[in-house]
């Protein structure tokens, strides 16, 4: 039987294979990681100290040292004097495909919410036009949102959509996401053409995302398309690279 955590630890229900010849520091540094990813161990749970997990676990030190260790280089977890080990967030592992960020965070149990920071009409420039397909200095919705999961921030999004496609309310954007509202309202999403790059944080960027100034940063550029062939959105986003990663599966063409 698991010993009992100490006082304000994180209750720890791992099955380690000590058959396997899967090293144990590494079996625990992979359920400890999927327990962050998945909200089992939400930021700011306190793992205990060493010793403390050693005995819980019934693991050597030096076994829970490595195991935490590459937890602590991978920027998941924070060691504090005093304290133990802390879950500092989890990194977001987001596949490659036509999807809404809100969705993607919900499903991997990251509590997403979200804090509208502009929704209004604007004309066109050259470059969203020519992204939608439409005239420049026709009206188009602008929304700037903040993405968060446990409450800390992931992504700024910006998305500009044909104005009259759908009614984009306030309230309905920081509680769903943008894809949902529009499946909703009858828009079948199709197929999309997106690129993804990198870049250091502004100034502005570094204060909203809570990282320093010249942090990197991820960006993505996507413009979306329903069943139809017509433009619906399209969208331009800065992710923390920090907190964020995209993952690619790759065949060989025969």
């Amino acid at each position: 039987m698991t010993p009992s955590p100490s006082p304000g630890s994180a209750d720890l229900d791992f099955t380690l294979d000590r058959s396997s010849p899967v090293p144990l520091y590494y079996q625990l540094a992979q359920q400890l990681e999927s327990a962050i990813e998945h909200g089992s161990l939400p930021p700011g749970s306190l793992l205990g100290n060493e010793i403390d997990l050693a005995n819980r676990l019934g693991l050597s030190r030096p076994t829970v040292r490595q195991g935490i260790q590459s937890l602590v280089d991978k920027g998941l977890l924070v060691r504090r004097r005093g304290i133990g080990t802390q879950v500092v967030h989890s990194q977001v592992k987001r596949p490659l495909e036509l999807s809404s960020l809100y969705d993607d965070l919900e499903t991997a149990g990251q509590n997403p919410s979200t804090r509208v920071l502009r929704n209004e009409i604007q004309p066109a420039s050259a470059e969203v036009a020519a992204a939608l397909g439409i005239s420049e200095g026709a009206e188009v919705n602008v929304v700037e949102r903040l993405r968060l999961t446990h409450g800390q921030p992931m992504a700024q999004l910006r998305n500009h959509v044909p104005a009259g496609l759908l009614d984009l309310d306030t309230g309905r954007l920081e509680s769903t996401g943008l894809y949902r509202m529009m499946r909703s309202a009858g828009v079948t999403l199709h197929s999309a053409n997106q690129s993804i790059g990198a870049r250091e944080a502004t100034a502005e960027e570094a204060e909203l995302l809570e990282e320093p100034e010249g942090a990197a940063l991820l960006t993505m550029r996507r413009t979306a398309y329903d069943d139809t062939g017509r433009a619906v959105e399209y969208g331009s986003h800065v992710y923390r690279a920090s907190r964020y990663t995209f993952q690619f599966q790759l065949l060989v063409r025969g």
